[in-house]
């Protein structure tokens, strides 16, 4: 007889470790921080210097038309769709793609826009600081010609009007911030060496992040009740003075008159469509990750509602106040109003201290309006910052008992990138990476945010899972524009941004080739994570390809983190007869608890 086969011995099962869920990482204390921060994260420098020349130049008035269009039908969506992700999981940017981990690397995607922005935007807030300490002259700098930096061309600003010929005469306002401030070189080709006097400010701001960040959401929820509330006391201030001057309402007129036929223009609606994304900010994982600090049963519905409608009324609030001092400008120079109106750092620093030096104790108001445009910037910085951290956190939980240390080193690591911005050819980097890095980005994040929601995920499970969350089952509005109508606003937007991308330029200069490709591998080195980290888990698991891709496509540990909340849920789904996405029955777990099988 032959011999008896052996039976063939059988490869251990593979250990599975299940995701560790803090469900002590914080909660704010009430939902006033929780507004508050969201307030200073949506509204920046940008309502100042962005939103009131969008308006003007695309119509007036009229641009209201596609910009609250935007806000209501995708960015309201969004805003809200990223509230209940984060309230729900109580995970940051990364842990939301729980939901789908094939689609974690757009996790790290918002990570590297985030950091490309918390770089260049912690230069833009050290620029206020270094203006505040020119208001401490005598007479501001900025007002005359009688200064080493000006130049023959120099007009200064009593003369303003008065036979200048636009082609050869620059500003003393002009003169000032680009020859003094910022040392400008003649292109982004000529680095130059460091301002010291900038360097020092920006090292000045990232003391003052720190400190406003260091204990987490404990400092930042009480930090926020100043930095987010005094700049509309500051703005108020700035108005009322702004409307009493001569010329207030010409300059108001050309800010909100309506030019209905601009609506037929295609442009128009995509610069609506791009400020409300800088506007509201969705898609850069901040407002998940504020929400994760959320309680659980937060009415997140009236929050995400309230908080887009402040920062529409904000930006209009403020094109007031821009526009009413450019009339009072234009009515003392001679200059029209479309002239003098400009946006982005002219704005906020050459042409409005301009005004503003036509004011009694100009030092005074500019002292104040440098103030608002710090206050505006930082908590913005304050959000992002902490996005970054928690998702550090939220992939390496052994960092937690470390956070402080983890903090001080990333501010030190954004620090040191930022020192390049503070050369002589910084503002042309500065630009190009604001012009480049985020906005086509953001858009395609969102894009991928509302597929994994309502087609991958399933628009009907997530109105399930906010159903057991917050009480009551989303409304019929919620689902058609979660399902439909954002998703095909989205594509449009990234159409329409692709094609309608300007040439890049700065204080005259063109940029030159190798800088436009530069800038846009800063915006394809945070997309690209999306499908690198697809291919890396279907070459990486023992699976087919296709076996994989299906298992990588269903939740993870897609479940609230409180324990009580998560056994409620759990007899919640079973009592409706679906599957409770838990980390045991889950082929990702290992991946997501420490990257390793």
């Amino acid at each position: 007889m032959p011999p008896k086969e052996q039976p063939k011995e059988q490869p251990p099962p593979r250990k599975r470790k299940r995701i560790i869920r803090d469900e002590n990482r914080g909660k704010w204390n009430n939902k006033t921080e929780f507004v508050l921060s969201c307030l200073g994260y949506a509204i920046g420098i940008g309502n100042v210097w962005r939103f009131p020349y969008l308006c003007y130049r695309s119509g007036g008035g009229a641009f209201l038309v596609p910009y609250l269009l935007m806000v209501f039908f995708c960015g309201i969506p969004l805003f809200y769709m990223e509230v209940l992700i984060g309230q729900f999981s109580s995970t940051g940017c990364t842990g939301m793609f729980r939901l789908a981990p094939i689609l974690k690397g757009t996790g790290i995607s918002m990570v590297i826009v985030n950091w490309y922005c918390v770089c260049y935007y912690s230069v833009i807030i050290a620029l206020p600081i270094r203006m505040m300490v020119y208001c401490f002259w005598e007479r501001v700098p900025w007002i005359d010609c009688n200064h080493p930096w000006n130049t023959e061309n120099c007009t200064s600003t009593d003369m303003l009007g008065k036979g200048n010929s636009s082609d050869s005469f620059k500003t003393s306002a002009d003169e000032f911030f680009h020859l003094e401030v910022l040392r400008i070189s003649e292109s982004i080709e000529h680095i130059g060496n460091i301002v010291w006097e900038q360097l020092v400010s920006l090292l000045i701001a990232w003391i003052i992040i720190y400190l406003c960040v260091v204990r987490g959401i404990k400092s930042v929820g009480k930090v926020v009740y100043f930095t987010a509330i005094f700049p509309y006391v500051l703005l108020f201030i700035l108005l009322v003075r702004g409307v009493t001057l001569p010329g207030a309402l010409t300059g108001i007129k050309f800010y909100m008159y309506p030019e209905w036929h601009r609506l037929l223009d295609l442009k128009v609606w995509a610069d609506a469509a791009i400020q409300m994304f800088f506007g509201l900010g969705p898609g850069w994982g901040g407002i998940v990750n504020m929400a994760s600090f959320n309680d659980f049963r937060n009415n997140a519905k009236f929050d995400s509602i309230l908080i887009p409608i402040i920062n529409v009324l904000t930006s209009i609030f403020a094109g007031f106040v821009v526009f009413s001092v450019l009339g009072f400008m234009s009515e003392r120079s001679g200059v029209p109003v479309e002239t003098v109106a400009t946006s982005g750092p002219g704005l906020a620093f050459v042409t409005y201290p301009e005004a503003i030096a036509m004011l009694p104790l100009p030092q005074i108001w500019a002292f104040m309006f440098f103030s608002m445009l710090f206050l505006l910037g930082i908590d913005s910085v304050f959000v992002q910052l902490e996005a970054i951290v928690t998702a550090a956190l939220d992939e390496i939980p052994r960092l937690r008992n470390h956070k402080r240390k983890l903090t001080l080193f990333a501010c030190f690591v954004f620090f040191s990138m930022a020192i390049i911005m503070t050369t002589n050819a910084g503002m042309y980097i500065l630009q190009l990476f604001d012009w480049y890095s985020s906005a086509i980005s953001v858009i395609c994040i969102c894009l991928v945010e509302v597929i994994m929601v309502a087609y991958i995920y399933g628009i009907d499970n997530f109105m399930t899972d906010v159903e057991f969350m917050l009480g009551r089952r989303p409304s019929l509005f919620w689902k058609i524009s979660w399902k439909y109508v954002t998703p095909i606003i989205l594509i449009c937007i990234f159409i329409t941004s692709i094609i309608f991308i300007r040439t890049i330029t700065y204080n005259g200069q063109s940029y030159p080739h190798w800088a436009i490709i530069v800038g846009w591998c800063s915006c394809a080195s945070s997309i690209i994570w999306i499908p690198l980290y697809i291919f890396y888990i279907l070459i990486r698991k023992r699976e087919t390809m296709w076996e994989s891709f299906k298992k990588r496509l269903k939740p993870l540990d897609w479940t609230p983190a409180d324990p009580e909340d998560r056994a409620e849920y759990e007899a919640f789904r079973r009592q409706r007869r679906m599957p409770a996405f838990m980390s045991d029955t889950s082929a990702d777990v290992d991946v997501w608890a420490d990257g390793k099988q």
